[in-house]
């Protein structure tokens, strides 16, 4: 972690990456793009997702979740940073001479050989079929059916542990504590996300969120009566309801969410812990 100095009472709780683990290269061209900015805002410019806007200008990484270039050898050019996502980015060229982007892992490191085979060795960041992967081991940017590409376990420092293979199933623990099934012909890959250290962030001061793109955040107790069901009052007030609310009065904190008839609740064994 890279911390600064206190010139200032926000400055001095303020703690960031140190990105010295990164090679000192542009970005490859051919795999940038410039996507829209939308400002939290629908087709009909109303806005859907409140707090958004005024960010850095950044390019987007277009990243292989895929990896499917099956049999063909692949060497670590370089690590590099990707402000779409909190995890690092690796750069490979493949021996037919193709660049992609990839997901880095935890240990992955410049000049380091990866593949992507059903049968590849054991060996962090390869990539093959979790069916022949052995109990215990972490995997990362995990399939949910074959060919789809990874979809599971892609933010930094998170992984997944192999349980079980159950039929045509494999068991995995999340980060999270969940247990989840997940059909054996898909493909993941050995190892960790890299940058675990990002939940060690402390963002600290207001102008650094706005940098990121997040915009102040208003209490719910300050506003008017009309505008949120916390609002009104002389003076500072208590919440006032039973049970705690979002600006359009829907219950939060507590309130389970997920669809009892979702059709992937049949492949959840365990629900994480509270």
């Amino acid at each position: 972690m890279k911390k600064y100095k206190p010139t200032s009472p926000s400055r001095r709780q303020m703690m960031g990456i140190d990105y010295s683990v990164l090679t000192k290269v542009e970005p490859l061209r051919k795999l940038l793009i410039k996507l829209p900015k939308h400002g939290g805002r629908n087709n009909q410019g109303r806005i859907t997702m409140r707090h958004q806007g005024g960010e850095n200008k950044k390019f987007y990484r277009v990243v292989d979740f895929k990896q499917d270039k099956l049999d063909i050898s692949g060497k670590i050019e370089a690590i590099e940073y990707d402000p779409y996502r909190t995890a690092f980015i690796a750069r490979v060229i493949y021996n037919d001479g193709e660049r992609r982007y990839i997901l880095a892992s935890k240990e992955m490191a410049v000049g380091m050989a990866i593949i992507t085979s059903e049968n590849a060795p054991l060996k962090t960041g390869n990539r093959l079929v979790l069916k022949n992967i052995p109990i215990g081991q972490f995997v990362y940017n995990i399939e949910l059916s074959k060919g789809r590409g990874g979809q599971i376990a892609r933010s930094a420092g998170s992984y997944a542990k192999i349980l079980a293979h159950e039929g045509k199933y494999t068991h995995l623990k999340m980060s999270s504590g969940e247990v989840r099934k997940v059909v054996s012909e898909g493909f993941a890959s050995i190892g960790e996300v890299s940058n675990g250290e990002h939940a060690l962030v402390n963002i600290g001061k207001a102008g650094r969120q706005r940098q990121l793109g997040v915009r102040p955040t208003v209490r719910g107790t300050a506003m008017n009566p009309r505008d949120h069901p916390y609002g009104g009052g002389e003076g500072k007030q208590r919440r006032g309801t039973k049970r705690p609310k979002t600006k359009w009065g829907k219950v939060t904190g507590g309130r389970k969410t997920r669809s009892k008839k979702k059709y992937s609740n049949k492949m959840i064994v365990e629900r994480r812990k509270k």
